[in-house]
């Protein structure tokens, strides 16, 4: 699994990398989580971050997801 956390580098965006870093340890799972700071990258999956991509796929993106941080 492939995970990319979108983001400049804000407190939410590093937030939003420790939550995915956090759920791949707790899951057991094994995945890379890796992190986009340059804009014109992140422009090629959204316009807002924080943002989650899993496998190529955006899965959220704006305001840190609240079900993360439950």
């Amino acid at each position: 699994m492939e995970i990319i956390i979108l983001g400049p580098g804000c407190p939410n965006c590093s937030m939003m990398e420790e939550l995915a870093k956090r759920a791949v340890k707790e899951l057991g799972i094994e995945a890379k989580v890796d992190k986009l700071t340059d804009i014109r990258d992140i422009m090629k999956y959204t316009m807002s971050t924080p943002g989650l991509v899993i496998n190529g796929k955006l899965k959220h993106a704006g305001k840190p997801c609240r079900l993360l941080t439950r």
